[in-house]
């Protein structure tokens, strides 16, 4: 059986998912935060369902953000757990801060480029790094191959590389339920934002793709990283096709009163959430914009320090 324990987190998305597989390893499928309140509540959800930290013998990451891994290494310590993580996050997890002040360097570059002010560059760098302490480096003991079966006593779960809201995205998917463990992949109530990263610069492209290839499977339930589980993935999956076509038609709209800068077409389209939240809003306008750019609808202008978007022709 599959048990939601939704642990808090202090980030604006609410509470996370974990999920507790009973069967042979009694598995945990991501953790929560590093916080003393999100430990206390997921030993407290244990608990109640008649276990204790120390009987889990598998813990699952399905991917390197830090409201789903920041308790692998204590929960892992204190259990003898072994971890299990696509290949590509082994590396990521091990050298955390190494890799976060790679991402946070990439996304300051990524910024300036098209058009965030150097101060507000540096507000943001501070707020990455204060963040930072809810996550922590942790060792993936068991590194797993897209299209590799996890076997558990009762089940197999079948190991699906889902790149595009984060590089590292992976689901577990049970042929014989019909259930997939999803991660950020697909989530119900808000759409799963393509974060562009030094690893995926074309982020939702490579999403697209991924939902074009959930879409094939088979499935009756997702139970995702936030919120209710999906039942209908297909259809969401289609309304998530269809809101990016609409986004992307009205960033071309937008473009046809004259060239823009990436943060000018965010900051239209969002206000001041283009500066307090500028990489999230400059990844959807970008990404977006990649979309017109491989229809030859887009033409970017890079020669100059800040690069410019244009209709093309």
């Amino acid at each position: 059986m599959i048990h939601t324990i939704a642990i808090p987190t202090p980030f604006m998305v609410g509470r996370v998912n974990t999920y507790l597989v009973e069967d042979d390893p009694l598995t945990l499928v991501d953790t929560g935060p590093n916080s003393g309140k999100a430990l206390d509540e997921l030993e407290q959800a244990i608990a109640a369902l008649g276990h204790r930290v120390e009987d889990l013998g598998l813990i699952i990451v399905t991917h390197q953000h830090i409201d789903h891994m920041g308790l692998v290494d204590i929960l892992a310590r204190r259990s003898g757990a072994e971890v299990a993580a696509i290949a590509s996050l082994g590396p990521w997890l091990a050298e955390y801060s190494l890799r976060m002040n790679e991402e946070d360097e990439f996304a300051e570059a990524l910024m300036k480029r098209h058009g965030v002010s150097d101060e507000t560059c540096m507000a943001l760098r501070a707020v990455s790094a204060a963040f930072r302490g809810w996550g922590a480096p942790s060792t993936v003991t068991r590194l797993l191959d897209d299209g590799e079966v996890l076997a558990l006593r009762d089940r197999k779960l079948s190991v699906h590389h889902r790149p595009g809201h984060s590089p590292t995205d992976t689901v577990f998917y049970d042929a014989e339920r019909r259930e997939m463990l999803g991660g950020d992949h697909l989530i119900g109530h808000i759409s799963s934002n393509p974060l562009i990263t030094k690893a995926e610069p074309r982020a939702l492209i490579a999403y697209l793709d991924s939902l074009r290839k959930t879409a094939e499977m088979d499935v009756d339930v997702v139970w995702p990283g936030h919120g209710d589980p999906v039942r209908d993935h297909r259809d969401l999956i289609e309304s998530r096709f269809r809101m990016h076509e609409r986004r992307a038609a009205k960033i071309r709209r937008v473009l046809e009163d004259g060239p823009r800068t990436a943060h000018e077409i965010a900051t239209g389209m969002w206000g001041n959430l283009a500066v307090t939240q500028a990489y999230l809003t400059l990844s959807e306008v970008l990404g977006h914009l990649d979309l017109l750019r491989d229809r030859g609808e887009v033409v970017e202008d890079d020669d100059g320090p800040v690069s410019r978007f244009a209709v093309a022709g």
